[in-house]
C-alpha cells in the first residue's frame, strides 16, 4: 500500500467514473488545461511530469504542444487505463508522495491532482528531488467561491444524510484554498520562488451532459453509488433542479475560482 492508501483506495473505485465521463470533464475543465499548455510552452521542454493525471488530457496536450517527453503519474489504474488508450505519452500507476522517479524533469505540472496527498510536505519534497526546473499547478480556492461544487455538496448531503462529513483540513479539493498554507507547504519543502495567483474561468459543458456529469463525479455520484442502482434515476431526476441556476439554454456555465501556484526546484 501506499503512503496515500486510504486515498488511493477511493480513486481506484471512483476512477471508472471519470474514465467513463473522460469527455465530459475534458469539456469542463478544458479552460485549466489551456493554462497549463501555455506556462509549458513559454519555454523548451525537455520532460514534463504530470502529477495525479487522471485520464491524461493535460499530458497529452502539453506533448503536443511542446514536442517533450511527457509522464502522467496516478495512484488509479482505472484511469491510467483510459489515459493509455490514448497513447502519445508515458502513463505510470504510482503514489507522487514516495515513488522514486527514475528520471528528472524540468516542468512539474498538475490540473487539481496535488490536493489529495496524506503529507503534501512529504509530496512536495519527493517532487522536488525529481524535478530540476519549473512547478506549475492548478487548485480550487474557497468552498464560497466555488457555488457548483457547493451545491453538488449540499445535494449529496441530502441523498447520504449519515454519510460523515469531509475532513475540512484533510486531503481533499480545497486543501490548499488557504495560499498561505501552500506558499508554507512549498517552502518546507525545499521550492524557491513561489507564487500564487488567482485564476478564474467559466466551465462550460452542454445541458444535455449535466446528469451524466453529476452520477459520474463529485459527492452526488458518491451517494448514488450506495444505493440499489434502479433507484438512482430517479433520485438524480429528483435532485436535478438544484443546479437550474448553472443552466443557461443549452449550456451549463460553471463559475470557477481557482490559484495557480509555480515554484522552482533550487539549482
Amino acid at each position: 500500500m501506499t503512503s496515500n492508501s486510504a486515498q488511493a483506495e477511493w480513486w481506484n473505485a471512483a476512477g471508472q467514473g471519470w474514465a467513463n465521463a473522460q469527455d465530459i470533464v475534458g469539456l469542463m475543465l478544458r479552460p485549466f488545461q489551456d493554462v497549463l499548455v501555455d506556462a509549458a510552452a513559454r519555454r523548451p521542454r525537455t520532460s514534463v511530469l504530470d502529477v495525479g493525471c487522471g485520464t491524461g488530457a493535460v499530458t497529452r496536450a502539453i506533448a503536443e504542444a511542446t514536442g517533450a517527453a511527457c509522464v502522467g503519474v496516478d495512484i488509479a489504474e482505472s484511469m491510467l487505463e483510459a489515459a493509455r488508450a490514448h497513447g502519445k505519452a508515458e502513463y505510470v500507476r504510482a503514489d507522487a508522495q514516495v515513488h522514486t522517479f527514475d528520471r528528472s524533469f524540468d516542468l512539474v505540472v498538475s490540473r487539481f491532482g496535488v490536493m489529495f496527498f496524506d503529507d503534501p510536505t512529504a509530496a512536495f519534497a519527493n517532487l522536488r528531488r525529481a524535478a530540476t526546473g519549473e512547478l506549475c499547478f492548478i487548485t480550487w480556492r474557497g468552498r464560497d467561491e466555488n457555488p457548483f461544487m457547493t451545491t453538488a455538496s449540499e445535494v449529496a448531503a441530502t441523498l447520504a444524510p449519515d454519510a460523515p462529513a469531509p475532513d475540512p483540513n484533510g486531503p481533499g479539493p480545497h486543501a490548499f484554498a488557504d495560499p498561505g498554507h501552500t506558499r508554507s507547504v512549498l517552502a518546507d519543502a525545499g521550492w524557491t520562488g513561489i507564487d500564487v495567483q488567482p485564476v478564474d474561468r467559466t466551465c462550460t459543458i452542454p445541458e444535455n451532459l449535466l446528469a451524466m456529469y453529476l452520477s459520474n463525479l463529485g459527492p452526488i455520484s458518491r451517494a448514488l453509488a450506495a444505493v440499489p442502482e434502479e433507484d438512482r434515476p430517479g433520485m438524480l431526476a429528483g435532485v436535478r433542479s438544484a443546479f437550474d441556476g448553472f443552466v443557461h439554454g443549452d449550456e451549463v456555465r460553471v463559475p470557477a475560482a481557482c490559484w495557480q501556484v509555480t515554484a522552482s526546484a533550487p539549482l
